[in-house]
């Protein structure tokens, strides 16, 4: 499957963004969905994730309460809705894909899209 990641942007501290994920040539409701972050000068880090059977888990503490995930199998798209953004959330955002189960070991992760910068500043 082939990812196109979008929506990111500019927004002030306390502000919100959808991210997509869009994937073509596959069926993303069979994929575990992955969204994952790095931030200048830091390693790429796991966010949350959406397994194939709609299961969702943060794997960043701090998105706990603030990201949640959604799955829209018409438009063969899972998105990041992230509110209450930080400066800290600073970063660019990639969504990845697997075979159904979620995890946040990156190396497992099959197919991953091209990234989209979210910046979080006043």
């Amino acid at each position: 499957v082939q990812l196109q990641a979008s929506g990111g942007g500019l927004v002030q501290p306390g502000g919100s963004l959808r991210l997509s994920c869009v994937g073509s040539d596959a069926k993303m409701e069979q994929y575990a969905v992955g969204w994952f972050r790095q931030a200048p000068g830091k390693e790429r880090e796991g966010v949350s994730c959406m397994s194939s059977s709609n299961g969702t888990f943060h794997y960043l503490k701090s998105a706990r309460g603030r990201f949640t995930l959604s799955r829209d199998n018409a438009k063969n798209t899972v998105y990041l809705q992230m509110n209450s953004l930080k400066p800290e959330d600073t970063a660019v955002y990639y969504c990845a894909t697997r075979w159904t189960f979620c995890t946040d070991t990156q190396s497992v992760y099959e197919n991953w899209g091209q990234g989209t910068l979210v910046t979080v500043s006043s």
